[in-house]
Formats: C-alpha cells, sequence, structure tokens
C-alpha cells in the first residue's frame, strides 16, 4: 500500500498505486486490468497446452476437442499463409465483383448470409424476450466503419482523424488484392458514402443499452413492405424453413428507410462496401503483411503499440471457433470441486441476503415484493463450466493442408455450419443449461430471458476468489461479481423481466416509478464524472452501475455475517479488482461505447453510497470520498 495517496481521498488509487506505477500496458493491448492479468496467464496456460496436443494430434480421439487442437494448428502454420497470400480470399471478392445489379444479390442472399458474407441488414435467431421458452428471428442495422452513430456528428474531435487511418487502410489492402490506386480510391469512397448514409437511422450505443428501445414486433408482410427490390418475407423462409408470423425489428428507423438506402440507383455503393468489407473480414485469416494493413485501424482505435503476435492470433482464432469445447477443456483440466462447492454457497448465501432485502424493502409494496422473490427463488446458478455444450460442435471437422484444406477454406465451411443451425432453431424450445461464454473467459453474467447467473471458472480465482485470502476480501470480490449479476435481475432493463424470462410487467405502476426515479438518481450521480477530456455518460452506464451498487451492497450484508468480518479487506480487494491502466485511444472509445463506468469510478463511487465505507476508514465532510447522505444513491 502506497503512503502518498489518502484512502479518505481516493480509494482507487490508495490501493492501487504501485501497481499503476509498475505496471505496463503490454504492446499489443489497448489496456491492462485485473480482469487482463488474469486472461493473460489462462491464454499462456492454454496456449502452452494446445502445442503440446498439436504434437500428439494424431493419437487424439475424434472429438470436438480433437478438432480445436486442428484448427489451432492450421491457423499456426504462417508458412502456409505466406504461400497462399491473399488466394483464398480471392474466389469471395470476386462473388462480389461479379455482382451487376441488386437483383444478382438478392438471388444469392441466402447463400451469402449462411456464408457470412456481409450484406446491408443483420439477421439472426435468438431468444424472444416476451416468449422467452422459444428462439425468435431478430432483424438489425449493419455494423458502421466509426465504433458508433455518434462519432459521425460534425463536432466529434475523433472524427476525421479516424476516417483518415480508415482510409489509408483501405486502399492499402484494396491494392493489396490487385486493385490500382484509382480503383482503391473509387471503391472506398462509395463504400464510404453508403456508410455515411446509413449510420443517422442507426442506434447508438446508449440507445441500444435501452432493452424496450430493441424489441418492436413487427407482422411479417409488413417487414416484407420495407424493399421493393427484395422480398424479406422470402429471404426468411429459406433462411428458417418457415414462414414467421413476426419478426423482432432492432432498429425500426433503419428499416423504414431500407428502400431508399438499398435499390438500383444505390447499387454500386452497395458493391463497394459489400467488396470492402468482406476483404476486411478475412484479414486475419491471410499473411503478416495483410494484418499489419488492417492493424492500422485498430491501432488507431485502440492505442495498441503492437500487432497481436501470430501465434496468439492464431489461438484467438480457434478459442473464437471452439470457444465452449476449449471452456469445457479449461474447466475440467484446472477447476477444482472445492472451489466450485465453495462459490457455489457463497452464491446461495448471497441469494439469501437478497431476498431478505426484498423482503425488508421500505419503497416496495408487498405485491411486488411476491413477483420479486419468486424471480430470485428460480434464478439458474451455473458455476465452473457447463454441463452439455450445443450440439453443433460434433459437426465442426477440419479439412487438414493434406487433405486440400486451408485456414480460410475451414473458417467458411465452419461458418456456413454455424449459421445454417442457429437458423434452424428458429420457433424450437430454448435450452437453459447452453451457455454463451467459455469457461476460460474472465467475466460473468446474467441472461434475462433465460433468469441465469453464470460464473465460469476463469473468473474463479485471485484476486476475485482465493481461498487462502481472507473471506471478507473473497465477498469484496468474487461475493461483489456473484450480486452485481444478481442485481442485473432487478437493474433498468433487468426489470422488464419476469422469472420466466418474458418480458412482462411485474410491478405496480407506483413501484415502477419509484424504481424509475432511483435509477434517475443513480444517472445523475454518473453523469459528467470526468475521464481525462471526456465525461461518464450516466445513462449509458446505468445498468451496470445499479448492479455494481446492488452488488457491493449485498455483498457487505453477506461478508458482516461472517465472524471474523474485515471490512478493510473487504473494500480494499473490491478496489484492488477494477484496477486497470488504458491508452487513451481506448479509454475514448470505451467513454463512447461500453455499457460499464470507467473503473476508477467503479472503485471509487460505489463504496461512498454506504454508510460502512464511512465508519471504516473514519471518512470525514473533509475528504474527498465524503458524499453527503442526500446524494447516496440506494436502490437495493
Amino acid at each position: 500500500m502506497t503512503k502518498t495517496c489518502r484512502l479518505q481521498d481516493d480509494l482507487y488509487t490508495y490501493v492501487n498505486q504501485d501497481w499503476l506505477e509498475k505496471t505496463e500496458i503490454p504492446a499489443d493491448k489497448p489496456s491492462i486490468s485485473s480482469f487482463h492479468e488474469l486472461a493473460e496467464e489462462i491464454d499462456e496456460k492454454l496456449l502452452h497446452d494446445l502445442d503440446l496436443l498439436v504434437e500428439k494430434l494424431p493419437t487424439l480421439g475424434k472429438s470436438p476437442m480433437r478438432e480445436c487442437v486442428a484448427y489451432y494448428q492450421l491457423a499456426s502454420d504462417q508458412e502456409l499463409r505466406e504461400k497462399l497470400g491473399v488466394s483464398p480470399l480471392l474466389p469471395y471478392l470476386e462473388k462480389v465483383e461479379k455482382l451487376q445489379s441488386l437483383d444478382d444479390l438478392v438471388q444469392q442472399l441466402p447463400e451469402w448470409i449462411l456464408s457470412g458474407m456481409p450484406v446491408p441488414f443483420q439477421l439472426f435467431v435468438d431468444t424472444d424476450m416476451k416468449e422467452a421458452q422459444y428462439y425468435t428471428l431478430y432483424a438489425g442495422a449493419p455494423a458502421l466503419i466509426l465504433p458508433d452513430k455518434t462519432y459521425y456528428e460534425a463536432d466529434n474531435p475523433s472524427k476525421e482523424a479516424l476516417l483518415q487511418v480508415f482510409d489509408h487502410m483501405s486502399c492499402e489492402l484494396l491494392q493489396a488484392v490487385g486493385k490500382t490506386q484509382e480503383e482503391a480510391k473509387e471503391l472506398l469512397g462509395l463504400a464510404r458514402e453508403f456508410d455515411r448514409k446509413i449510420a443517422p437511422y442507426t442506434l447508438s450505443s446508449e440507445e441500444a443499452a435501452d432493452v424496450k428501445r430493441i424489441y418492436n414486433p413487427r407482422e411479417i408482410d409488413t417487414v416484407d413492405q420495407y424493399s421493393q427490390s427484395m422480398s424479406f418475407k422470402q429471404l426468411i423462409t429459406t433462411l428458417v424453413g418457415q414462414t414467421p408470423k413476426e419478426i423482432i425489428v432492432m432498429e425500426p428507423a433503419y428499416y423504414e428507410q431500407f428502400q431508399q438506402l438499398v435499390n438500383p440507383t444505390t447499387f454500386k455503393e452497395v458493391k463497394a462496401w459489400l467488396y470492402l468489407n468482406t476483404l476486411r473480414s478475412f484479414t486475419n485469416f491471410l499473411t503478416e503483411d495483410i494484418r499489419q494493413i488492417a492493424f492500422q485501424y485498430s491501432q488507431a482505435l485502440s492505442g495498441s503499440k503492437e500487432m497481436t503476435a501470430s501465434k496468439k492470433q492464431a489461438f484467438y482464432l480457434a478459442s473464437g471457433t471452439f470457444d465452449q469445447v476449449l471452456g469445457e477443456y479449461y474447466g475440467q483440466k484446472y477447476f477444482g470441486q472445492e472451489a466450485k462447492k465453495n462459490v457455489e454457497d457463497m452464491v446461495m448465501r448471497m441469494i439469501g441476503v437478497y431476498k431478505q432485502r426484498l423482503k425488508k424493502n421500505s419503497w416496495l409494496q408487498q405485491a411486488t415484493k411476491e413477483k420479486a422473490v419468486t424471480k430470485l427463488e428460480t434464478l439458474g446458478i451455473q458455476v465452473g463450466y457447463p454441463s452439455k455444450m450445443a450440439p453443433i460442435y460434433e459437426q465442426l471437422q477440419v479439412t487438414s493442408k493434406e487433405n486440400g484444406g486451408n485456414l480460410v477454406s475451414n473458417a467458411q465451411r465452419f461458418t456456413n455450419q454455424v449459421l445454417t443451425y442457429q437458423f434452424k432453431l428458429f420457433g424450437q424450445q430454448v435450452d437453459r443449461d447452453l451457455w454463451e461464454m467459455g469457461a476460460h473467459v474472465v467475466n460473468a453474467y446474467y441472461h434475462p430471458q433465460l433468469n441465469v447467473i453464470v460464473f465460469p471458472a476463469a473468473i474463479l480465482q485471485a484476486p476475485f476468489y482465493d481461498l487462502e485470502q481472507h473471506p471478507s476480501a473473497n465477498y469484496g470480490g468474487i461475493g461483489a461479481v456473484i450480486a452485481h449479476e444478481i442485481s442485473h435481475a432487478f437493474d433498468n432493463n433487468g426489470a422488464l423481466f419476469d422469472e420466466k424470462g418474458n418480458m412482462n410487467n411485474w410491478w405496480t405502476p407506483e413501484d415502477y416509478e419509484t424504481f424509475e426515479q432511483l435509477a434517475e438518481e443513480m444517472v445523475t450521480q454518473f453523469q459528467g464524472l470526468p475521464v481525462g477530456e471526456k465525461q461518464v455518460n450516466g445513462r449509458l452506464t446505468v445498468s451496470e452501475n445499479i448492479a455494481d451498487a446492488g452488488g457491493l451492497s449485498c455483498a457487505l450484508e453477506a461478508a458482516k455475517t461472517e465472524q471474523d468480518v474485515d471490512l478493510e479487506a473487504f473494500f480494499i480487494n473490491w478496489a484492488r479488482v477494477w484496477r486497470q491502466k488504458s491508452s487513451k485511444e481506448y479509454q475514448e472509445l470505451l467513454i463512447a461505447i461500453d455499457v460499464h463506468s470507467p473503473n476508477y469510478w467503479r472503485a471509487n463511487k460505489q463504496p461512498q453510497n454506504l454508510p460502512e465505507f464511512y465508519d471504516t476508514f473514519q471518512v470525514s465532510r473533509e475528504d474527498h470520498m465524503y458524499l453527503s447522505p442526500d446524494k447516496r444513491v440506494t436502490i437495493w
């Protein structure tokens, strides 16, 4: 612990100053934090294991893990990638090149979508928010060149600098696949014009963070009328094998403008956009030179000094495709049963605390309390690694280079298999036991449509959790994470879903009005907090701030039930798990798009709402960490 900063003035810096001074951001990363440090350790461990398994590949029995190893081997074969150059990509670019009209594209749309080729809209299957036991179809807008809609505003200081880097990168990529400089500039100009036109009709990160805004059921005949140049109804019927009565349109403004954006007159712009996005989507699968060119734009966005090493990138490609497979391997090999039982006990204790807090809540009426407790009692709990994985992993089989396979051909076949599988889920019942995150990922989540909380094995270790550290420190780390995820069931988005995961108003009108007022107080508490030259967007981050507040408060109450409670250890570990250093560019990017507040404010702001923090460290009115009682926010 450093003595140059008083805890009473700045908890985060007091706890983390030594680490902040000594720790360097890795050259190939935009940021370093407790999460990233742990993730790096796990990645290195799995990378080492994969290298050993590659040597044993001929002896490995048929299994998804064997295919994961084979895919990693293929991705690691830099010699083959250099030898093939851009040739594996050319057939896909030629498909775009051969398009003569919008009708040509429309006729090929099912094939394009199932192969992962870019199209000027998004269709995907996910859990229905109103009937959470079934999968339904969602329609979204395509991704923009810049990170967020707000970047396109005239007064955004990053806009022109980022677009300049993007243009330079794009021209280099286009010339690398055979375009002349003039052809590259013309194609880029057309693609950028289409991107510029669609930006005003997409949702910003703040808008998309509000679940109510993205659930917009539309009858299939209404959706079909969004375009006179193609039949959405026919396309969707082909993809899912039946004609839905309705689909969920996430961004109505975009689809209401679709005919004006995508039509025979704009086809040249659309075609250029397709070509450039197809090229960009393959850059991590080709040569080092191509990866280096593509890195220019991600570097401008993130501030990373160096490109990820080819070996590590190969691991990321394998991990991205076989995430559940690699997670199961990690969980079975490295996650102990003692830790699993201990964490499960902590989860149950936290749920018990939450239940009592709900019952004693002073601003909820009895009817709402009973519904909230019911939701808590039906909450699914998943710890360590899943008991099953999606059957699609049994279908993914690598074609080796000896049999004519290469990284691109395998990746494209896998994409086709996965997307075909996902579209076939439409109308089927949701399997609540399937995870959406590999067990080797340092994170946790709450799924409102499933009403489950998930704690992968990777996060269940120091500094978040350690059998060797004081129980109060564990409550300040993993305990607060557990309660954070439980709190998501009652944040401004989670509160819209009932115990079955359906978007359904279970509140009395008076209670929900009070809840919205409290949520607004949380918005105000974070709105405008300084981060470098930027400021926190309290509305973008409100759901995570509500979860942080509930998580820390409930974890604190649970910690106080222990006989040897140590609240200093509790608050200090809370601050420790949020330590982070980021490049200026990455910090600015997160401020614009991340629903989480900056870690500095996550560590410092929530303790200010708790009387125990003031008592534990004798924080007085003269101290910077002091917050007057009338400005403290308590929801759960």
